[in-house]
């Protein structure tokens, strides 16, 4: 039996040739996710279809990762904050006198400023990138989840003789 939505291992299907309770089998398939399911809860909070998939190895990785890309764009916008406040206030005011008043020109506070503008652009999006990725990681993962990958298949060539002729014929093993 299963007791929620995220946590079941197995699916249970019951196997009964006739009426007796005793003649019951009771079959565990292996746990299939939903892809759709899998990516809507992944889009709602980030990590959440990783643990829908039963690849809770990942939701650390994924917040680590989001961690990191919080940092730089709260970084990126402190910076480029302080260095347009400082260029604004020396264009209004060219007597102005700020922390960078002998370190930098006002020229260098706009290239300063622009660069950071630039970084602050970047930091995000490459966070959307990030937070569409961990989407689409789930939405494979769930479809890939029972993927067989044993030895026995195999493509093989080889001829074929009919009554009409002779040719080659493909062999799907699994």
């Amino acid at each position: 039996m299963c007791l929620g939505l995220v946590f079941c291992n197995a699916q249970e299907t019951i196997d009964s040739t006739s009426d007796n309770d005793s003649s019951k089998i009771v079959k565990l398939q292996p746990y299939q996710p939903i892809p759709k399911k899998s990516g809507l809860y992944s889009a709602i909070l980030p990590g959440l279809g990783q643990i829908y998939n039963h690849q809770v190895w990942k939701v650390p990785v994924i917040y680590l990762g989001l961690g990191i890309a919080a940092y730089y764009i709260n970084d990126n916008l402190t910076n480029y904050q302080t260095y347009r406040h400082a260029y604004i206030s020396r264009i209004a005011n060219p007597n102005y006198k700020d922390n960078f008043t002998n370190i930098y020109s006002s020229s260098q506070l706009q290239q300063l400023q622009s660069d950071y503008n630039k970084y602050l652009d970047l930091s995000v999006l490459y966070t959307v990138i990030g937070y569409g990725l961990q989407v689409m990681d789930a939405i494979t993962s769930a479809h890939l989840k029972n993927f067989d990958i044993s030895r026995d298949i195999s493509l093989h060539v080889s001829p074929v003789v009919n009554t009409k002729g002779a040719g080659l014929g493909l062999v799907l093993k699994f």
